[in-house]
């Protein structure tokens, strides 16, 4: 992933986490920033070229000549250390919009903050564990798709039957039907392989959370997806499908809109 993050992108991502760093920590900033930030550190045994330093971080923390952290001297050292890498896992943890990695992200968070609040809660959270915990994060993001679909399905002017214990591949089956794009034989090709896609990717992301992930009880010779990598492709996958499933909704199913303002005439008071 390191020749990914572009040295543009870097100095982006450090403008950032700088500024999400000065709010994280209202009270005692300097000294809260500077031991969150030493929790990032790595040691080990460093060489450089022939001369052996010993063990030491992987990044060092710059100071001002009054003592406190120079942050944004401190955070260059951590993009320089490792590509990039480190900066990015802060990123996340800090909650840190990162659209080169994930695309769909910000405009997904936005989308669904008000109008699904589990949902939310929930895709943030695996947002954050994408790096520290990639087999949760899947399963995160498979619940937060589930609270949409749910949340979809549960509006007065869809006739659906659902009882709340469906599993991904059922919920879309069932929404797939409500939006008329489940396949058959009427269907045009295109629509029939939107809709099989649909229900192909859903299923997957089921079967991944699983049979690959931590979810279910697992044993030492089953394979658990610990690679960010697949995680990040997941995660985004989530964000694409839910922001098309809400987009289809609020076009096929417009909410009736109230008219607060509207005075009837013979209400007048004069």
């Amino acid at each position: 992933m390191n020749e990914l993050i572009s040295p543009k992108y870097q100095m982006k991502l450090i403008e950032d986490v700088e500024q999400a760093l000065w709010r994280e920590f209202p009270t005692s900033k300097y000294f809260n920033i500077e031991k969150y930030v030493e929790k990032w550190q790595q040691w080990e045994n460093r060489c450089d070229g022939s001369y052996n330093i010993g063990w030491a971080p992987h990044f060092a923390i710059t100071k001002k000549t009054d003592g406190n952290i120079d942050l944004k001297s401190t955070l260059h050292s951590i993009s320089g250390c490792d590509g990039g890498i480190t900066l990015l896992k802060m990123a996340i943890d800090l909650g840190v919009d990162t659209p080169d990695f994930i695309p769909s992200i910000p405009t997904f968070k936005n989308a669904i903050k008000s109008d699904y609040r589990t949902a939310y809660d929930t895709f943030v959270k695996a947002y954050k564990q994408v790096e520290s915990d990639p087999s949760l994060a899947i399963g995160l993001v498979n619940s937060a798709l589930e609270s949409i679909i749910k949340e979809i399905l549960k509006d007065d002017n869809i006739n659906s039957k659902i009882k709340g214990t469906e599993t991904l591949y059922s919920l879309t089956t069932e929404i797939l039907k409500v939006f008329q794009l489940f396949p058959n034989s009427d269907m045009p090709i295109e629509i029939k392989t939107i809709g099989s896609s649909l229900l192909a990717i859903n299923q997957n992301i089921e079967k991944l959370r699983s049979e690959k992930t931590n979810i279910h009880g697992k044993t030492a010779e089953d394979y658990i997806i610990r690679d960010s990598a697949y995680t990040y492709f997941v995660v985004n996958s989530v964000a694409t499908v839910g922001l098309f499933l809400n987009s289809y909704y609020k076009n096929k199913f417009p909410k009736n809109e109230t008219k607060a303002n509207t005075i009837i005439e013979d209400e007048l008071p004069f």
